[in-house]
């Protein structure tokens, strides 16, 4: 199976968890990264769901999924281990052209989450498309400990510089200046350490 990289804008994108267990915790994590136009149905939920639902102050029911409850949202995640009831929203989702996921079912999705770094401004993927979710675990750890922490702040330095230049050829040779004399000095202070 094939999975395109896309990267999405998620204001005013909502976004459905049917579960409330630790696998639904582990998704809200993720997605309140980037949103937190979340609501949650589940009849149960765990302490974690708990936290994270206080904290970001996200609607949630305690009840079972029925019909038709995705109707005003764009992406459902299903994080609940009923493979009948991935199989069925799965297919609701198809009928009104929303994205789902449900977990571990790759049957049932019409996307994945991948293994992801977000440091500032800063978001890199890792995908073995299905394969390997624990490959993409260590290529994460593996490159998490290559990006400098302080990457958020070269961002947004080079935004602003970005910002109030003209565009053009001059701005594009003098940013991309920059980033190659930040990687160069990275390099330089890490050959250092060693």
């Amino acid at each position: 199976m094939k999975y395109f990289p896309l990267y999405l804008k998620m204001d005013k994108i909502k976004v459905l968890v049917v579960g409330g267990g630790k696998i639904a915790t582990e998704k809200l994590e993720k997605i309140l990264d980037f949103t937190n136009d979340i609501t949650i149905i589940a009849p149960f939920i765990c302490d974690g769901a708990k936290e994270y639902i206080e904290k970001n102050h996200l609607p949630f029911s305690l009840r079972k999924y029925e019909i038709n409850d995705i109707k005003e949202f764009d992406i459902i995640v299903v994080a609940v281990d009923d493979l009948m009831l991935q199989k069925e929203i799965f297919d609701e989702c198809k009928l009104y052209n929303k994205l789902c996921n449900s977990v571990d079912s790759v049957d049932y999705c019409n996307f994945i989450f991948p293994a992801y770094i977000k440091k500032g401004g800063l978001t890199v993927s890792i995908s073995t498309s299905g394969k390997s979710p624990a490959v993409a675990k260590h290529i994460k750890k593996y490159l998490a400990n290559k990006i400098p922490d302080e990457i958020g702040e070269f961002l947004d330095y080079m935004d602003n510089l970005r910002n109030s230049m003209p565009k053009g050829k001059e701005r594009m040779e003098y940013l991309s200046q920059l980033a190659f004399e930040y990687f160069e000095n990275l390099e330089e202070k890490n050959k250092g350490l060693q």
